[in-house]
C-alpha cells in the first residue's frame, strides 16, 4: 500500500475518557475522532480490539478468539440510547480511577450491566434488529466463540485441554449437548457480539465522515488456550493430546540472553499453504471489517520465525522454521489487491524480511527513538534513511514515551541529539516537540505520533513494558488536555510539513 503524505495519532480506545472505568464506543471516541478532524489528521490508529481477559495481563495481544470483539469496549450510554437499558442503570458506585484501568473494577461492572442488557434482549427479542443475520453472516468464528467462551465459564477458566475428552477432541455429540445446555449462555456471548460490531460500525462510519481513517493490529500468533486454536487443531503443531509440541519466541539478543519464550502454538505453515491459507484470510477479512489500514504485527515470522520445543524453559534452544510468505502475500494480493497492510518489521530482521516487505510493497515501520545511539549516521531510523514507502513514528506502544526516554538517556545519546537537531538546549520541557517534527518533515508517507508525545506525558503514560506482566495496557488519557488550541497547534504542523488532511 502506498499513502499519500499524511499524519495520523495512536491511542488505543480502553484509553479514552469515560464514567466506566475503560475507554469505549461511547460519546468520548466520537469526540475523539472530532479532535482527529480539527487537527488536520488522516489516520486513528489503535491497538487489536479482540477480547482481553485478566489471567493474561489484560494485553491485547493475547486474547481467546481472533475474531470477536472485545465487550468491556462496549458503551453502555449507546446500550440506553438503543433500549436494552434504562438510564438508571448507568448509575453506579463503583470507584474507578480517571487515570488508569482497573481492569478487575471495570470486568465486575461491565459484567452486571451487560448481563441485564441481555435480559433485557430477551424480553423483546423481537425488536434485536439484525441479530439473527449477524449470527449467520458470522456463523464460521462466532458458533465456536459464543460455545467456547460458555465453556470456560462452565469449567471455572481451565484450558480447554483440561475439559472432558470428548469436549477437548470436539465429538459431535458432545457439542451438541452442551449447546442445549448452555443455550442462554451461549445465546448471550453472540448478543454481545453482536452489540460490539454494531457500535463499532457506527463509530466507524462517523470516522469516515470526518475523513479519519482507522488502522488497526493483528497480532501474528494466537493463543494456545483460544477458540481459534480449539476449533482449528489443524493448523497448529500439537501433540495427540492437543499440547503444543513447539511454542513461540524470539532468540537471545543485546536485550536478553535467554530470549523471549512466548509460549504461544506454532502454526503448520505446510497445511495452512495447502489450503490456501484459507483461516488466516478470513482472520484479515475480519480484520478489514474493522479497519481501513492492519498493521502485522511481528511481520519477520512471515519470513521466519523462531520455534522452541515445548518441554524448554528458555528460548535459548530454538531454531529458525521458514515460513511460505512469498506464497502466502502472494495469495493475500489476488484477494486484496490494494494490499491495505503495514509491515511492523522491527526488531531481530535479516535481507530475507525486507526482500519480503519490499517485493510486495509493504510499508514499514521507522522509530525515532532507536535513531540516536553509537553510529547515528548510518542508522535505519535517523530521518535522512527514511524512505517514502514507510511510517514513521517517534515511538509505539511498546516503548517509553520520547520525555521518558529523554530522562534515561546517557549524555553521549543526548548529544548526538543535539547534534542532528541543532539543538542546544534540548530539556524533558520541550524533547517531544523537537521529536514531533522531526517525525511531521521526515519523508517518510505516513507520520504516526501516540497522543502521550503530543502532550510531553512522561514514564507514568508508557502503555506497555515488554517483558513485565504487570500494571500494563491501563494508561488513560485526560480529556481537558485535548484542547482547541492543540488542535490547532497540531493542524499548523501538518500544513507547514505537507501532511493537512483537506
Amino acid at each position: 500500500m502506498i499513502f499519500s503524505r499524511s499524519s495520523g495519532l495512536l491511542l488505543h480506545i480502553t484509553s479514552l475518557p469515560s464514567p466506566y472505568g475503560i475507554g469505549d464506543m461511547g460519546s468520548s471516541a466520537f469526540d475523539f475522532a472530532d479532535f482527529l478532524h480539527l487537527a488536520g489528521q488522516k489516520y486513528w490508529q489503535l491497538l487489536p480490539l479482540t477480547p482481553t481477559k485478566t489471567f493474561y495481563g489484560n494485553s491485547p495481544y493475547s486474547s481467546p478468539s481472533a475474531f470477536a470483539g472485545n465487550s468491556l469496549l462496549i458503551s453502555p450510554e449507546k446500550l440506553a440510547e438503543e433500549g436494552y437499558l434504562q438510564k438508571a442503570d448507568l448509575r453506579h458506585t463503583a470507584r474507578f480511577k480517571t487515570d488508569k484501568v482497573l481492569f478487575d473494577k471495570v470486568v465486575e461492572f461491565k459484567t452486571v450491566i451487560l448481563e441485564k442488557a441481555f435480559l433485557n434482549f430477551l424480553k423483546k427479542k423481537h425488536s434485536g434488529k439484525g441479530f439473527s443475520s449477524f449470527c449467520q453472516e458470522n456463523k464460521a468464528w462466532l458458533d465456536d466463540y459464543a460455545l467456547f467462551t460458555s465453556l470456560k465459564d462452565r469449567f471455572d477458566n481451565k484450558s480447554w485441554i483440561d475439559w472432558p475428552n470428548d469436549l477437548r477432541d470436539r465429538k459431535p455429540a458432545a457439542l451438541k449437548k452442551a449447546n442445549q445446555e448452555l443455550k442462554e449462555q451461549v445465546e448471550k456471548e453472540k448478543f454481545l457480539q453482536f452489540i460490539f460490531f454494531q457500535q463499532w460500525q457506527e463509530l466507524k462510519t462517523y470516522c469516515h465522515q470526518q475523513n479519519i481513517q482507522l488502522i488497526g493490529d493483528i497480532p501474528f500468533y494466537v493463543n494456545h488456550d483460544s477458540a481459534d486454536c480449539w476449533a482449528n487443531v489443524e493448523y497448529f503443531k500439537l501433540d495427540e493430546e492437543k499440547k503444543p509440541v513447539v511454542v513461540s519466541g524470539v532468540p537471545p539478543d543485546y536485550f536478553s540472553e535467554t530470549g523471549q519464550l512466548w509460549g504461544t502454538p506454532v502454526y503448520d505453515w505446510d497445511l495452512l499453504k495447502e489450503k490456501q491459507f484459507g483461516w488466516w484470510i478470513d482472520r484479515i477479512k475480519q480484520n478489514l471489517l474493522l479497519f481501513d489500514v492492519v498493521r502485522l504485527d511481528h511481520f519477520r515470522a512471515f519470513s521466519a520465525f523462531w520455534e522452541v520445543p515445548a518441554d524448554e524453559d528458555t528460548a535459548i534452544n530454538g531454531k529458525w522454521t521458514k515460513c511460505p510468505g512469498h506464497d502466502f502475500f502472494k495469495k493475500i494480493r489476488e484477494i486484496f489487491p490494494s494490499m491495505p497492510f503495514i509491515a511492523e518489521d522491527l526488531g531481530d530482521i535479516d535481507k530475507a524480511v525486507f526482500r519480503l516487505r519490499d517485493k510486495f510493497k509493504l510499508p514499514g515501520m521507522k522509530i525515532l527513538l532507536f535513531a540516536f545511539g553509537e553510529g547515528m549516521g548510518n542508522n535505519q531510523y535517523i530521518p535522512h534513511h527514511h524512505p517514502h514507502n514507510s511510517l514513521v513514528y517517534t515511538g509505539t506502544h511498546d516503548n517509553n514515551t520520547v520525555v521518558g526516554w529523554y530522562r534515561n538517556m546517557d549524555k553521549d545519546d543526548r548529544k548526538r541529539l543535539a547534534s542532528y537537531t541543532g539543538h542546544q538546549r534540548i530539556t524533558y520541557k520541550n524533547v517531544h516537540k523537537i521529536m514531533q517534527r522531526m517525525a511531521l518533515s521526515s519523508v517518510a508517507d505516513l507520520a504516526i505520533l501516540p497522543v502521550q508525545d503530543v502532550l510531553g506525558l512522561g514514564e507514568e503514560a508508557i502503555m506497555n513494558r515488554p517483558g513485565t506482566s504487570t500494571d500494563n495496557w491501563s494508561w488513560r488519557l485526560n480529556p481537558e488536555l485535548l484542547t482547541e488550541a492543540l488542535a490547532g497547534q497540531l493542524k499548523e504542523l501538518n500544513d507547514i510539513y505537507g501532511r493537512l488532511n483537506t
